[in-house]
Formats: structure tokens, C-alpha cells, sequence
């Protein structure tokens, strides 16, 4: 088996004569200064396939694994490894290995460490794509799922006590921000020997540690926030050396290989998380407290303000509350029809974490897969509007939903106008 690791800091430590590298200095220094060739000061694109050995024994040992090296690009690549060690620091990980998105991240390891007769505890509130999984794939292969309501600790509790093998959270989750406490339920896993997952691609790593938080593996869809610009597909696993070999093993047999330009842009993008990030939960603070103020709108979910249900847990575990947020419209999805195609400096898309602001209704974004039934079930209304808060100016980005519910109020008062007409 062929598995790179950088020896160097495996404790997940960074420092520099005694003095601990801060956050901000990691995501631009890590995980670099090894894969660097020719005195450059950037990590190489390296798309070479396969790697050439003139000693037979050095090459079979790489092979096995007993010396670093690289074999084979659905194995391991340079530029990939460099990205790898980037999310590991930045996560305080023994280990990473990545995938070419952040589905496949979590696919490869739920299927990794699952078998039929298994049973997994999780929330009703996870990812569409991710909920699939729980709702379609694994019990079609046998696996027990129970999905309790997000924020009901009690239930989840009784649930995993009951025993379990994976306990799967998702915390803030998409597209709702729902919270749960990581560390009360990462206590109770491990007390009925299950594995705990979390993704933390809505936290991320600047504001959010869950391995610091008793959990055995984080997963981020990379596309996102840690890549922050659009153009790269990526997913990433970190935790305990001896559990991401295994995940890694699973993926380098199945091939959901990260491509090395696609490293490289993830690895480009997350030398500017810290700012980005800052600057995002900044906009979407300032985006929820005023859709608050708006008669039109039915309610907002964003765990930075205080009216969220789990505000405090979120203050307990989390050092920002990030740049998602998501809101109802009375008016359903006829008044997001008339609304979002009027906003100037918005996405219309099903992305999320890009530098630009992007809005998109759940139905065709997080939850696209799922009926309405389905949606409904989970309290995600058919109006419901996901925001990915970008880097603009605040004030710019207020001022654009300003216009844009003066003219939902105006379309809205000329339709009653209408309709009334009609109706005498």
C-alpha cells in the first residue's frame, strides 16, 4: 500500500523556536515547504501519473509503504499531499487524505467502516446529498439508519446508547444552520464505541475544531469554503492516523482520486480562509439582523443571533458563527421568484463559501434530491432562501436587498391590487 505522510509534526503541532504559529500563518505556510522544487515559492502543479525508480528495492519499499515516495496518481500525488498537510495542521489532525468532492469524502467513508447489520445514528437536518445515503444507499445495503431531530440531544442520546457504529453530525448544517453540541454527543458515542463523525464544511476550520471537540473525523467538502473561488472540487478526511489509512485505502481500490490542479487551487484559495472567512460571517451577521427588521420575511435562520435555538451552544463550541444564513419569505416561492432575479451583486447558483455572495432557493440547491415531502419533514420551507455571505462591502450588500424587497413589497401590493380587482 502506498500511503504519504509528511513526518514532520504528525502531532499536529506548528511552531516556531517555542512559539505557536497562529491560524492565519498556518493556511498560508503549511503543508508547503516540502513538495517545493527549483527555489520556487509556490507548490507545483505536478500531473505526472506515474513515478520512475532506478533502484528496484527503493521502489518496492515505497510500494509498501516503508519509505515516502509516490507510485501511482490514483494513490498519492505532491500536489495533493501538500493540500492534505494544509487541512491536517489546520485541523490538528495525525492524519488526511483527500477525494475529488466532498461527496465522495463522505461516501468513501461511510462505506469504509460499514458493513450490513450496522447501525447509524445521525441528524434529520444533514446535507440532501448526504441524507440520500442515509435514506437510500446504506439500507439498501443492509445498515440500520436512525435519523433524530436535529437539537434533540435527549433523543440522540437514547438513540446511540442503544448502540451504534457510526455516530454521523453535520453542525452548522446545511441549509438551516442548525447546531448540535459536538462535545456532549462525541462523549456519548464514544461511551457506546462508535465512531464520530462530523462535517465541518459551514464552520470550517477557522472557526470550528471538532477533533478538539472528542470527535474521531472531520470531513469538509473543499469545493467550498476552503477553496473559496468556485473553480475546484475537492473533499478532505482528517483524524487519527490509523482511521484515515483506512479511509484512504478504500479510496485509493475505488479511485476518487483529487485531481492535482484541483489541489493546487484549494491549496491557493486556503491561504486567504482566515480573511475570507472573517470577512463572510461579517456580512452575514449584518444580512441576518436586518432580514430580521423585514415584515416580509418569515423568519432567519443564523446561529449569531441570539433568537437561534442553540445560539449559546454555538457561542460554546464555535469561535465565529460563519458566513451562512438562510430565511423564509411569506409569500413562498412566488415572492422568491420575484425577489432573488432582482438582486445585482448575487450568484443565483448551488454553491456556497465563494468570495461572491450566493443565494439559491433549498429546493434546488442543498436539498435538490429530496421531495417536498421530504423537505417539509425537516422544516425546510419550498420558500426557504440559502445565503453563502461573499467578501463585499457590507453596506453594498445591504443596499442590494434594500432594492431589491422594495420592489418583492411593490410587486406584492400591485398583485393584491390586481387581485382584488378581479375578484369584486
Amino acid at each position: 500500500m502506498v500511503f504519504v505522510w509528511n513526518r514532520n509534526n504528525c502531532s499536529g503541532g506548528f511552531s516556531v523556536e517555542n512559539h505557536q504559529v497562529q491560524f492565519g500563518t498556518k493556511a498560508v505556510w503549511a503543508g508547503e515547504k516540502d513538495v517545493l522544487v527549483h527555489g520556487a515559492s509556490q507548490v507545483p502543479v505536478i500531473v505526472s501519473v506515474a513515478y520512475t525508480y532506478e533502484d528496484m528495492d527503493h521502489w518496492y519499499d515505497v510500494a509498501r509503504g516503508k519509505k515516502p515516495g509516490h507510485i501511482y496518481g490514483r494513490n498519492t500525488n505532491p500536489t495533493v499531499q501538500a493540500f492534505e498537510e494544509k487541512v491536517r495542521e489546520l485541523e490538528g489532525a495525525e492524519a488526511a487524505t483527500s477525494f475529488s468532492t466532498g461527496m465522495a469524502a463522505i461516501s468513501n467513508t461511510l462505506y469504509t467502516f460499514l458493513r450490513p447489520g450496522d447501525r447509524v445514528v445521525t441528524i434529520k437536518d444533514t446535507y440532501g446529498g448526504t441524507n440520500k445515503i442515509f435514506t437510500e444507499f446504506l439500507p439498501e445495503m443492509g445498515v440500520e439508519v436512525v435519523l433524530c431531530n436535529t437539537g434533540n440531544h435527549e433523543e440522540m442520546i437514547a438513540e446511540v446508547k442503544k448502540g451504534c457504529k457510526i455516530l454521523y453530525l453535520e453542525s452548522p448544517t446545511n441549509p438551516t444552520v442548525k447546531i448540535t453540541d459536538i462535545e456532549r454527543m462525541a462523549k456519548t458515542g464514544k461511551e457506546a464505541g462508535a465512531l464520530v463523525v462530523v462535517d465541518n464544511t459551514f464552520a470550517t476550520p477557522v472557526n470550528q475544531n471538532p477533533l478538539q471537540l472528542g470527535a474521531d473525523l472531520v470531513i469538509h467538502s473543499a469545493t467550498k469554503f476552503l477553496g473559496g473561488h468556485a473553480d475546484a472540487l475537492g473533499g478532505v478526511v482528517c483524524g487519527a492516523k490509523e482511521l484515515v489509512e483506512k479511509i484512504y485505502h478504500y479510496r485509493e481500490i475505488n479511485g476518487a482520486t483529487l485531481d492535482p490542479w484541483a489541489a493546487y487551487l484549494l491549496l491557493r484559495g486556503m491561504k486567504t480562509l482566515k480573511l475570507r472567512v472573517k470577512q463572510q460571517e461579517k456580512n452575514a451577521e449584518a444580512i441576518a439582523r436586518w432580514l430580521l427588521k423585514q415584515e416580509l420575511v418569515e423568519e432567519v435562520f443564523y446561529p449569531g443571533l441570539e433568537t437561534h435555538v442553540n445560539h449559546e451552544i454555538a457561542k460554546k463550541q464555535m469561535r465565529g458563527f460563519g458566513g451562512m444564513l438562510s430565511f423564509s419569505l411569506k409569500g413562498g416561492m412566488d415572492a422568491v421568484r420575484i425577489l432573488l432575479p432582482k438582486l445585482k451583486y448575487a450568484n443565483r447558483a448551488a454553491n456556497l463559501g465563494a468570495v461572491e455572495t450566493t443565494y439559491g432557493p433549498a429546493r434546488t440547491t442543498s436539498h435538490v434530491e429530496c421531495t417536498p415531502e421530504e423537505r417539509k419533514a425537516v422544516g425546510i420551507a419550498e420558500g426557504l432562501v440559502r445565503i453563502s455571505a461573499g467578501i463585499e462591502d457590507t453596506e453594498d450588500l445591504i443596499a442590494d436587498l434594500e432594492q431589491a424587497f422594495a420592489h418583492l413589497k411593490e410587486q406584492l401590493e400591485v398583485s393584491a391590487a390586481e387581485s382584488g380587482k378581479a375578484g369584486s
